[in-house]
Formats: structure tokens, sequence, C-alpha cells
């Protein structure tokens, strides 16, 4: 499978943690010289600016998709190539589902939790195959995965449910996952 679009999940938020904000750079760095492709929601605020300001200026290309009231708001990011108008966070979410090959979540509130389980439960019942990462930035996703094993433990997830999501702590580590394969 060709990894070349690749989905973000991230906050729009403005005042996250410096390491954050790093590693958002830090991926888009990687996406675009790597000749890969930034699928994301198109809003120029917080780590999604980030992530698609870096990407641009290091050679890739941007697709946002962005919820018509987002749009309609002037809310759009100037660092796309693709501007795709969808019709609302589902629709995004189902555009991106279809256009990106890989998701990576960087920490987020409601809307990076909504994509994620999305995403996982599409995968889940075999709507897509596409690999999923959480990049854990100081444990972000500890919580998270701590709970998820509970659900495994008593019965209500999978284990190869629990096992498809990889929670790679850098940049680094997550473009070895995706180079190997």
């Amino acid at each position: 499978m060709s990894l070349k679009s690749i989905g973000v999940f991230c906050s729009a938020r403005e005042d996250l943690p410096e390491a954050v904000q790093e590693t958002a750079w830090e991926l888009g760095r990687w996406i675009g010289q790597t000749n890969r492709e930034l699928v994301y929601g198109g809003v120029r605020k917080g780590l999604m600016e980030i992530v698609a300001q870096s990407v641009k200026k290091n050679g890739g290309r941007v697709k946002g998709i962005i919820p018509q009231s987002m749009a309609w708001n002037g809310m759009g990011s100037n660092f796309v190539d693709v501007e795709m108008v969808v019709a609302d966070l589902a629709d995004r979410k189902a555009t991106m589902m279809r256009e990106a090959d890989a998701f990576v979540a960087l920490p987020g509130g409601i809307g990076t939790l909504d994509e994620v389980f999305s995403v996982w439960a599409a995968w889940q019942v075999g709507e897509h195959h596409k690999p999923l990462f959480l990049i854990n930035i100081h444990g972000f996703w500890d919580g998270l995965s701590d709970f998820i094993a509970q659900c495994v433990r008593q019965g209500y997830i999978r284990k190869e449910s629990y096992r498809s999501v990889m929670l790679p702590r850098s940049v680094k580590e997550l473009a070895r996952f995706l180079e190997e394969g």
C-alpha cells in the first residue's frame, strides 16, 4: 500500500505547549520532505496551521477539507493547494477517510478524539485498512490507551483492534513505522 497522503487530526487551539507545536512543525516537515500530501481540516488556526505551513515550506502538497460554515467564516488556511469545502464535520471526516492513505493524530480535544474514534471504528468494521497513529507526546495518549486496554480486558474491544492503533512517541518513530511498513 502506498502511503502518499497523510491525514492529520490535531487541535486548532493557539495556546498549546511548545513541545506539541514543535512536533506539529516536525510532522509537517517530514510530510513535505518525503513528497507526501497533507490531508487535514483546512483551518488556519493552532496546530492545524502549523502543520500546513510546515508542509508547504518543505515542498509538500496540502489538501484542506473544510466544512462550509468554517469556510464561510473565513477560517480557511492560505497554505492549501486544494481546498475541498464540504457540508459539515461528518462530511469532513468521511472525505478525509477517503482521501488519506494513513492517519496521524497529534494531541487535541473533542474534535480530534471524534476523528480518531471515527477512523478507528471504520477500520473495525472493515470500511478501510489504513493505519492510525497517535503521536504520544509527553504521554498525552497514555490515559486513553489505558482505558482502551481496560475495555479489552473486560471484553468490549478485541485485542486486534487495540493493537491496530500505534502510539509512536515522536515523528522520527512515526517515520520508521511508515517507512518499514
